[in-house]
């Protein structure tokens, strides 16, 4: 397990999917805020489901977010979009709601970052999200992310589009940080 002050990073196991699926799939607009692709039913035993145990792959890495202080499922993130050629990544979490607003999102953060700069030897973190999603623009801005840009009206939610933002780390920048 990967550990930060709060949150502990573990393989997902099969008793995580359906506490996953119901609070981070079963809403359909949470949902759509939080994946590029159109929303699908997807049972949660389903290989479909996106909380589905799968096999670490040379892509992406997915996790099982647990309070490090109970043991407690609180969510899920990923490690997604590697690029071994030019050693970067993608990163992303979500967070049951009951998990929300404790200063979690910014641990989860953090520890990807360890794990995509130390352990994976990663040049460069991402974080691509919606420009009304303060909370992981947060999250990211205080483990020192700087903002890149914003793509306008690039994102198709619930019927309309919205702005979707990106946010960088060096390696170097988050070494100054540690």
């Amino acid at each position: 397990m990967l550990r930060g002050e709060k949150v502990g990073l573990r393989a997902r196991h099969e008793a995580d999917v359906p506490v996953l699926h119901a609070g981070l799939h079963d809403d359909v607009v949470a949902r759509m805020r939080t994946d590029s692709r159109p929303w699908q039913p997807a049972l949660p035993a389903s290989p479909h489901s996106p909380f589905a145990v799968t096999e670490p792959s040379e892509s992406a890495v997915p996790f099982s977010v647990v309070r490090l202080d109970s043991d407690v499922l609180v969510g899920a993130a990923l490690l997604w979009g590697i690029d071994t050629h030019n050693r970067s990544a993608h990163c992303g979490l979500s967070l049951l709601p009951d998990a929300r607003g404790h200063g979690l999102g910014t641990d989860v953060v953090r520890v990807l970052c360890a794990y995509g700069f130390a352990v994976r030897g990663l040049q460069r973190l991402q974080v691509d999200t919606l420009a009304d999603n303060a909370p992981m623009i947060a999250a990211a801005t205080r483990v020192g992310f700087t903002a890149e840009g914003t793509l306008r009206r690039s994102a198709w939610i619930h019927g309309g589009f919205a702005d979707a933002v990106i946010l960088g780390l060096l390696a170097e920048e988050w070494e100054d940080t540690q």
